[in-house]
């Protein structure tokens, strides 16, 4: 009896740590905070994944802005994540990261990500652009909606699956 409870101890013990490790998906925001993104219970969290210099990243900021309007008055909280990386041939800069905010009227906090460590190790993100939705208690609900098609209303799938969170 001591070495069943001995194992049921041991195993909640790797359960748990296993969870707080996944936990940790904390991303830096433009104007230096760390932001957990798998941190925000009670709120529907939609990752928008994307790259400064991607075209179809205008079209995902224009799928993203329906949504922030469609949901303003909702539990759901809208990051844009930027892959752009700092040593790579198409770096950007903050700075530059808010002219194109800008240019693309979006108004969500925007995050980096740009060596992948969270939205493409922790997150399972394949492809950019892509749209990520974590459910109310931090989990990533669903597959990751990647490859926009220029021609397809992405918004209409992301809201079918943030409305089921709701």
């Amino acid at each position: 009896m001591k070495r069943l409870k001995l194992y049921i101890g041991m195993l909640g013990m790797m359960t748990a740590l296993a969870a707080t490790a996944f936990g940790q998906a904390s991303l830096r925001s433009l104007d230096g905070r760390s932001v957990d993104v798998t941190a925000q219970k009670g709120k529907v969290v939609v990752l928008v994944v994307g790259a400064s210099w991607l075209p179809l990243s205008e079209k995902q900021a224009a799928i993203t802005n329906t949504l922030v309007k469609k949901y303003a008055s909702k539990p759901v909280v809208f990051y844009f994540v930027s892959t752009d990386a700092a040593t790579a041939r198409n770096a950007v800069s903050d700075a530059e990261l808010r002219q194109f905010a800008t240019k693309n009227k979006i108004t969500v906090p925007i995050l980096r990500d740009p060596d992948g460590s969270v939205v493409m190790s922790k997150l399972k993100v394949e492809q950019v652009p892509s749209f990520v939705i974590i459910d109310k208690t931090g989990s990533v609900a669903g597959e990751p909606f990647g490859g926009l098609d220029p021609k397809a209303d992405t918004s209409i799938p992301i809201s079918k699956a943030i409305d089921k969170l709701l």
